[in-house]
């Protein structure tokens, strides 16, 4: 990477400064705990382990560092049950613009599976209509304090349910009220992406963007039906792409044939340090594949997943990585406007964002 990997640690105060560019984040994986406590008081939701937030943000955390996916994903239950109302929707929604601004994300694309919150009879258009009702009043009210962002929302199916062509169809039908894109999560192995070819289909054949989980928790065959049979724009994760790279005792280093396609191709990879130590993905910070990733220049970028479940933000990510590889503001600068550049946006507003607010924010910073 740059020269500055030298350099001593980037102060996170500096790094809180930064402006950054998230693209995977679930808003049922974002809450803040005081806020799954009294949503859950609303509503009636009598099944979370504990009513006391710091309690509960713990419990959150401890529960997700399982090693396995498939128990990271159970904590989902809580956070599904408590937003299972539009005003529950609207507030969860709108706090996690608040959130995100004040990590000093400047663009954010958050992620939900609106098939998971009808449990109480809403319907699937009252769902996105009461999400997109609260990203629209915390764009208000961060611009109201004097801050800047922009949120657009990526419609998830779920990959072991039978929906991903409705969901299609609701990305697409809302595609000119905010929803940027559409993605399918959900646990990997058992349910590869072809399973909702119908879908990718569909989204393709009306210009519609579409990015898919995968090299996650499965390996190479996930990406590979991904992007080969499906046809995805990005990868959600995609950091079992390094099982396609072998390096040498010497050091030297040689891409397997997907490997190299997906580089060659720029093909994002949205990278969730944390989430993936978590997961099992990854064994720890410092010998997490994005290292290796970063230095061969595929199209690397940072995000957060599931910002309750990993206690972690944008700024604790960029932290967690200078400490472990030594990367520098040029670094960080690099990985934002990667992810600009892969955002799910018209070119030329991505290109006013990198020109006006992530280079200029980076000058002020060196």
């Amino acid at each position: 990477m740059s020269s500055e990997s030298s350099r001593p640690l980037v102060p996170e105060a500096v790094l809180a400064r930064a402006p950054k560019v998230l693209l995977h984040d679930h808003l049922d994986g974002g809450l803040r705990p005081a806020t799954v406590a009294e949503l859950a008081e609303q509503t009636g939701y009598q099944a979370l382990p504990t009513g006391d937030p710091v309690a509960l943000g713990r419990w959150f955390r401890d529960a997700a560092d399982s090693g396995s996916l498939v128990s990271y994903l159970e904590t989902f239950a809580h956070t599904c049950g408590v937003m299972q109302t539009e005003e529950a929707l609207v507030r969860v929604a709108a706090e996690a613009v608040e959130d995100l601004a004040a990590d000093g994300v400047v663009y954010a694309e958050v992620r939900y599976a609106p098939e998971l919150f009808v449990e109480r009879g809403l319907s699937l258009d009252a769902v996105v209509e009461a999400v997109q009702a609260g990203f629209e009043e915390g764009e208000r009210r961060v611009a109201a304090a004097g801050g800047r962002i922009r949120v657009g929302t990526l419609l998830c199916a779920m990959r072991q349910h039978a929906r991903a062509l409705e969901i299609a169809g609701l990305a697409v039908r809302y595609r000119d009220a905010g929803v940027v894109g559409f993605d399918i999560a959900g646990p990997e192995d058992g349910f590869p992406p072809t399973r909702n070819l119908d879908a990718f289909e569909f989204l393709r054949t009306n210009n519609a963007h579409f990015t898919i989980h995968a090299g996650e928790a499965f390996g190479l065959a996930s990406i590979w039906e991904a992007i080969q049979h499906c046809g995805a724009e990005r990868l959600g994760h995609g950091v079992r792409i390094v099982d396609d790279i072998k390096t040498d005792s010497d050091g030297t280093v040689h891409l397997g044939r997907l490997a190299a396609y997906v580089r060659d191709r720029r093909i994002p990879l949205e990278i969730c340090p944390t989430s993936n130590v978590q997961t099992g993905a990854a064994s720890s910070i410092g010998e997490h594949p994005i290292g290796l990733l970063a230095r061969l220049r595929f199209r690397v970028t940072v995000n957060t997943d599931n910002r309750l479940m990993s206690g972690c933000s944008m700024t604790s990510e960029f932290a967690a990585l200078t400490e472990a590889f030594g990367f520098g503001p040029a670094d960080l600068e690099w990985f934002t406007i990667n992810a600009m550049k892969s955002a799910f946006l018209d070119f030329d507003q991505r290109l006013d964002i990198i020109n006006t607010v992530i280079k200029p924010g980076y000058a002020a910073l060196r």
